[in-house]
């Protein structure tokens, strides 16, 4: 069943200089509940700000944004987002800073709290909820930013290179921690990477985009079953499966790269 539908998505920008720029045009896409879905593309293809029409914080310039079979118009307490930076409040602790959205839809400070406790404990940061941001280190920030993104329990969680920042010996740690939680509570997630291998180890599907004006170019299915461990990385299927993405994306950024330079 689709939860989320785009619809010959268009989104056009005005450059410093008003020459009118076209982010992405013609994007269609079905996203299912409980999918792990995975966007991967050239640098500057929209995905970004795909994401940030889905969490209602920007508009598309045309075509149909639906979840639930409603318009995105704004932002939505069933979706959350995690951005590449943590955003966390640099004056709150960790607890206060997870507890933040649930306070900000009405629940009573408790309850938020008691909430928030347990998500902090579940990312790994139990002990430190009364510290602030400066006292944590980047993965630690990032954490932070994972719990607070799932303490409002949300049905539909984008995440926008959320493990970018992130050393390698990391970044895999919260790639396991990730598919624990999706193998434990089912969200719908949205996962924008530059990494296909990070792509495919988590996701049912990869979407492949093309080079500015961003559209669809291909879907590739991870026909991977859950739940997933490092050792798959080595199986032939996911090995294929990773060759046949950086077929298509290699295409796309070499004929993007001729296109700019035949622009210039």
């Amino acid at each position: 069943m689709e939860q989320i539908e785009a619809r010959n998505i268009q989104k056009v920008y005005r450059s410093a200089d008003l020459t009118r720029v076209v982010a992405i045009d013609g994007l269609d896409l079905d996203v299912r509940r409980g999918e792990f879905l995975c966007l991967v593309g050239p640098s500057g293809c929209g995905k970004s700000t795909f994401l940030s029409m889905l969490a209602g914080l920007d508009h598309p310039t045309g075509g149909d944004l639906l979840i639930e079979g409603m318009p995105i118009t704004s932002p939505r307490a069933e979706v959350a987002m995690v951005f590449q930076e943590h955003a966390l409040f640099p004056w709150k602790t960790v607890l206060q800073n997870v507890a933040i959205g649930l306070r900000a839809r009405g629940v009573r400070r408790k309850e938020a709290e008691n909430t928030a406790r347990e998500f902090t404990e579940m990312a790994g940061l139990k002990g430190f909820e009364d510290k602030y941001p400066f006292e944590l280190s980047g993965g630690m920030k990032q954490r932070a930013g994972i719990a607070r993104a799932l303490a409002v329990s949300p049905e539909v969680l984008l995440m926008d290179e959320p493990f970018g920042a992130l050393d390698a010996q990391t970044r895999i740690f919260f790639q396991e921690e990730l598919l624990r939680i999706y193998d434990q509570f089912k969200k719908t997630i949205i996962f924008v990477t530059h990494n296909v291998e990070e792509a495919v180890f988590l996701g049912d599907r990869v979407v492949v985009m093309t080079f500015r004006p961003g559209r669809i170019k291909e879907i590739v299915p991870v026909n991977i079953g859950r739940p997933r461990t490092l050792k798959i990385m080595g199986d032939n299927l996911f090995l294929k499966t990773r060759t046949s993405i950086w077929e298509i994306l290699s295409e796309e950024a070499i004929s993007g790269y001729r296109a700019q330079k035949g622009a210039t």
